[in-house]
């Protein structure tokens, strides 16, 4: 039984409200299935547009096989495109982010223009055609100071996720932020665990004493478990709601993608050791609110995001195999922000400095049980796990019928009834 009808048969197979059978997080042919059905068809998150904010300013990511280099053009528009020179194939951006005049590969010297147009390939002989030789386009949106790509050649609609999201974040201003800071580590673990991890702080009271202090355990905090009947949360939405912010819990239909606004604890505004301010200046000018909470944004498969008053909080997953998952931090405060005197570095970065690596330690030791030939799927907790469930819930839903598409003839019409 090959990879793609295997899979298929233990997704439908699979017992809701339990994990996932022990392929799905170890075996290195279901990985590539999650790369082909998810990670290379659907829409990314790679960085924020301030981290390119004049022509010639570039950030590069890694997606599986898939280099690609995400540049600012002359006439201000972002555009994203396979790092890959057409000459003979050499990275043609080698840095993680830079500032250039064009893009020219390190190589032969082939030389781009920063709308991807071949402008210089010495000694090609008579008759060479620059304009075939440019580089590929990868399709490449920008939304409230977010940068997405998709590397399909027809891409999903992105218009449904930019209407969701972007009344909430357009009043942050993200797009005149500046990067205070930005850490990258690498989970030896599957993306899933690390996602799944994620979506609980059933966790976080044995595993999380830094983030305790000021963020809920309360499950309806992430809007799944019950956020439209808590008064404490209905509260809160309204509270902000009547400062002008987009509050209340909304998720699309097929639940990839929500944006919701949690209360943090007691007086908490931020995420500090003592909840007070990080940041001396408001992350955005245009928000005057004081205990506004946290702005969640949840994006399978790369991305989460905390939102406040003074800063803003990014993740970003990215898989390396099926064994490893980089997890990149930025944390945001407002582009006149000045370390020293706005903020302390230190302060602003602790509590998810050290969150992140106590989930890092959680991860591979998952990892390492899951691998284990004892393994089998267990029970969710209903009550604490609501997020966990509604994940492997999407991740199922998801790939059952981009399975089907390649599989035998009976199963497609087993997708189809």
């Amino acid at each position: 039984m090959d990879a793609r009808t295997e899979m298929l048969r233990l997704i439908r197979s699979r017992r809701r409200g339990f994990s996932l059978e022990q392929p799905f997080y170890v075996d290195p042919d279901f990985h590539r299935l999650d790369m082909e059905l998810i990670w290379y068809r659907d829409w990314l998150f790679v960085g924020h547009d301030c981290e390119i904010p004049a022509p010639g300013a570039f950030i590069t990511v890694q997606v599986g096989d898939y280099p690609v280099v995400v540049v600012r053009g002359r006439d201000g528009g972002i555009r994203a495109f396979h790092n890959s020179c057409r000459h003979r194939g050499s990275r043609v951006c080698t840095a993680g982010k830079g500032q250039v005049r064009r893009l020219t590969c390190p190589y032969h010297q082939w030389t781009y223009e920063l709308d991807g147009s071949l402008m210089v390939a010495r000694q090609m002989g008579e008759g060479f055609d620059k304009a075939g030789y440019g580089l590929k386009p990868v399709a490449c949106e920008s939304v409230a100071g977010y940068v997405f790509i998709c590397l399909a050649k027809t891409p999903m609609d992105f218009a449904p996720f930019r209407e969701l999201m972007e009344p909430y974040f357009a009043p942050h201003r993200l797009t005149e932020a500046k990067v205070a800071y930005e850490a990258t580590i690498v989970e030896k673990g599957n993306w899933k665990l690390v996602w799944e991890n994620n979506r609980e702080c059933y966790h976080c009271a044995a595993n999380h004493p830094e983030l305790c202090r000021t963020y809920p355990e309360a499950p309806a905090v992430t809007g799944v478990g019950g956020a439209e009947t808590d008064p404490e949360m209905l509260a809160h939405w309204t509270a902000c709601e009547a400062s002008g912010l987009p509050s209340r819990f909304r998720m699309d239909p097929g639940g990839q993608y929500r944006a919701t606004r949690a209360p943090l604890l007691r007086d908490a505004v931020s995420y500090t050791m003592d909840g007070r301010r990080a940041v001396a200046k408001n992350l955005s000018d245009g928000v005057a609110a004081e205990r506004i909470g946290t702005l969640l944004l949840y994006h399978y498969p790369t991305t989460w995001n905390h939102v406040l008053g003074d800063s803003a909080v990014t993740f970003r997953v990215l898989p390396l195999g099926p064994g490893e998952t980089m997890v990149t931090t930025r944390w945001l405060v407002h582009r006149d922000a000045v370390e020293g005197v706005d903020y302390d570095l230190q302060r602003l970065i602790h509590v998810w400095t050290e969150t992140n690596d106590e989930d890092r330690r959680i991860v591979e030791e998952n990892a390492r049980g899951i691998r284990s030939p004892a393994y089998e799927p267990g029970p969710y907790s209903e009550i604490h796990e609501g997020g966990v469930i509604q994940f492997v819930d999407w991740y199922a839903a998801f790939m059952e019928p981009r399975l089907a598409e390649g599989a035998e003839p009976s199963l497609r019409l087993a997708a189809s009834a």
